[in-house]
């Protein structure tokens, strides 16, 4: 059976709806994006959601904790990040899809969201209420559509900064294959989200370390955002085309690849950081 979405307009804004459990496809759980929830596979795909409690028992989130989003819990008035850090309480809406996976990559990546909420944090307490900062933009487009990219290739590199999705992912697919460049870590759990609909073509928000190992990947990203020296501005991010990956879509033949709707070219005058090392 498909899943079925849908989106909502918000302020002129457009929100993905995710699908219902029982209309998601237990073979979509199988798409390389969610390769690393593979210890949490039984909670995406029992029949009934868990109750937030037994999933904060679950994940035994150090000096954290899941907390059922309900009036109580917002009486205290607090910022969603402050309660994370003030009182290590993450607001968790029961049975939303959304929630889960952030409760998922807080467990699997628990240094990356510390480092982001604390970084969220300081801007939040330097900012007026009500206004935030690019700084904070950035570290919210990572923390809802964040991928760590690792490149040991530089060739491959400055083909992805010029938008060279050609050369990218059809010439470079061996290379993708022989770990010359490779996804780390997704982060992003709205991308998780909007994977429940294999068909939606996703873009990740890419953070990129020059190297061959996901781990100390990682851990160059958590120590770079915990360091303040990452994330303060979105035009760090680079754009990645999940679909376009090897095996990462269904149909990606040469008339795919073409698609400039989705493969997107070079903005005139953009510019990426180097990888970090």
């Amino acid at each position: 059976m498909n899943a079925a979405a849908s989106t909502a307009d918000h302020g002129g804004r457009r929100r993905f709806i995710a699908p219902p459990r029982d209309a998601v496809d237990a073979a979509c759980f199988a798409q390389p994006i969610y390769a690393g929830l593979s210890d949490f596979q039984d909670l995406m795909l029992a029949p009934n959601w868990p109750a937030i409690a037994s999933l904060d028992a679950r994940l035994a989130l150090p000096d954290t904790h899941l907390a059922e989003q309900d009036e109580a819990l917002l009486a205290d008035g607090l910022h969603y990040e402050t309660r994370i850090a003030e009182r290590g309480r993450i607001a968790t809406r029961a049975a939303n899809w959304h929630d889960l996976f952030n409760a998922l990559i807080w467990a699997r990546y628990p240094a990356i969201k510390r480092a982001l909420n604390r970084q969220q944090c300081r801007h939040i307490a330097a900012m007026a209420p009500g206004q935030r900062n690019r700084a904070q933009a950035a570290l919210t487009q990572f923390d809802e559509s964040g991928v760590i990219a690792r490149v040991r290739e530089p060739a491959l590199l400055r083909a992805w900064d010029q938008h060279d999705w050609q050369a990218l992912f059809v010439d470079g697919a061996g290379q993708w294959r022989h770990g010359d460049i490779a996804v780390a870590a997704v982060i992003g759990h709205a991308l998780l989200e909007q994977a429940l609909v294999p068909e939606r073509l996703l873009v990740g928000k890419c953070v990129v370390v020059q190297g061959d190992d996901d781990a100390a990947a990682i851990a160059v990203v958590a120590r770079a955002i915990t360091e303040g020296v990452l994330l303060d501005d979105p035009l760090e991010l680079r754009p990645l085309p999940l679909a376009g990956i090897p095996g990462w879509h269904a149909r990606q033949e040469a008339a795919f690849h073409a698609r400039a709707d989705y493969f997107r070219p070079l903005r005139e005058g953009r510019a990426y950081p180097a990888a970090l090392g």
